[in-house]
């Protein structure tokens, strides 16, 4: 089936559930390839190809609303499905919020190629495939003899989607994205076995990462691990590195959402226009990014997408806000989930920042922990380095930060220079002053 094919469809299902009694309906229709592959123990451990055709909707009848999906989309079979849903709908408690969003919302969608389509797609053949998780994992076990064990990856997906509503909209994407890497165990004698990894993803095959510097960087960090100990409990200096600066924003996300608003769990209800945060912290949702992995021209719910400051230098400016709980909260709708999330950018790498430490900590990941949505009070686990009058001296593991997330912001001092590309959150490396630490 084509793209044309698919338009032609979903305008006929919309007329179908319109035909059965919805007010109002919205249809997705799906058509995707992923592929995955392992390689384990010099052989090939996974070999997964799905293709999958599916149409979903979304029906409003009666001021109640339901969501269905099926992978059968023949007409005969449709047309059962389509009326048997709307049917089921009308018995359904009412919900006055739910609606489509207000056609005014579609407008302004901008006409511009976002390049997240590798048009060169079908000519990545399988024996490629595989010979790329097989180098990686040649390169990794090649690294150390300290290796215990290591899984090569590789995957890639191609996807087509059609969305059409009642009221109106009507878009298209199609795009592609490609990842590989590698997990990496060593042994370190009696502590245990060290663990990291190395990943990138990436909307073109071309720019995969080569399997030499995947299999070596993650060596290198699994190896870097061995001989991990705890540090005495108190005041340190830390700088994150940018890939694992994730799991500290991630806390703020949820909280930024209109579900956690409107529920009253989070802790930043009420602070549209305060200080938040240090200065040194800006936050944009930005969706326009050529070839960035959340790239798109509308949301989920077909509003069109636009560049938003959430966070202006600690001061919150905006929310996450769906069409839903816009209208419970009675605000404006923003988007209900990010696109890009991008930073206002330092001059400086992490090797930079931690050449200015007396006495500090590069954290490398997190382990366990949680935050809190309405309190913003925050416990993790944390593994990386010991840096002392800017070198590194121990690699470190199992110590705790904990406390009040608008407190730690508060003690960003700089940013990096180093946004994470391979993720649709592009965030820098992060350096905070005076963190209170417990270890020994």
């Amino acid at each position: 089936m084509n793209k044309k094919e698919r338009l032609e469809l979903a305008n006929w299902a919309v007329a179908q559930a319109r035909k059965a009694g919805a007010d109002d309906v919205a249809v997705d229709i799906v058509n995707q390839r992923d592929i995955e592959i392992e390689h384990r123990n010099r052989q090939l451990d996974k070999l997964k190809e799905s293709t999958q055709n599916s149409l979903s909707l979304t029906i409003y009848a009666n001021h109640r609303y339901s969501s269905h999906s099926t992978n059968d989309i023949r007409k005969d079979s449709l047309g059962k499905f389509i009326s048997e849903v709307v049917g089921m709908t009308k018995y359904l408690s009412e919900d006055e919020f739910r609606s489509l969003p207000d056609p005014k919302y579609y407008a302004g969608q901008k006409d511009i190629d976002l390049e997240i389509l590798d048009r060169k797609y079908e000519n990545v053949t399988s024996e490629q495939r595989v010979k790329i998780a097989k180098e990686i994992e040649d390169v990794t076990l090649a690294s150390s003899d300290n290796i215990i064990s290591c899984t090569a990856y590789y995957s890639d997906t191609f996807f087509n989607t059609v969305k059409v509503h009642s009221n109106g909209f009507k878009g298209e994407r199609e795009g592609t994205s490609f990842g590989s890497g590698v997990e990496v165990t060593v042994r370190d004698g009696d502590r245990g076995r060290p663990e990291d990894w190395e990943w990138r993803t990436v909307r073109f095959n071309k720019d995969l990462a080569s399997p030499d510097y995947l299999g070596k960087s993650a060596a290198r960090r699994a190896l870097g691990k061995i001989g991990q100990t705890k540090m005495e409990s108190g005041v340190y200096d830390m700088v994150i590195e940018n890939r694992a600066a994730s799991r500290l924003l991630y806390s703020l996300r949820g909280p930024m959402g209109g579900r956690a608003l409107q529920q009253k769990s989070s802790f930043l209800e009420g602070k549209l226009g305060e200080k938040i945060a240090s200065d040194k912290f800006t936050v944009i949702d930005d969706p326009f990014i050529k070839s960035g992995l959340g790239s798109r021209l509308y949301d989920g719910e077909g509003m069109a997408t636009k560049r938003r400051v959430l966070i202006e230098k600690g001061v919150l400016k905006s929310y996450y806000i769906g069409n839903y709980y816009g209208k419970k909260l009675e605000m404006e709708p923003t988007i209900g989930s990010s696109t890009n999330t991008v930073f206002e950018y330092g001059t400086r790498s992490a090797e930079e920042m931690i050449k200015d430490m007396k006495k500090g900590f590069f954290i490398t990941g997190f382990i366990g922990g949680n935050s809190n949505s309405t309190t913003g009070d925050f416990s993790y686990g944390i593994t990386g380095k010991y840096v002392e009058d800017g070198k590194i001296i121990q690699p470190v593991n199992e110590m705790n930060i904990s406390g009040s997330l608008i407190e730690l912001w508060n003690q960003l001092i700089e940013t990096g220079n180093d946004p994470y590309i391979y993720s649709s959150m592009r965030r820098p490396s992060l350096y905070f002053k005076d963190i209170q630490f417990s270890g020994i």
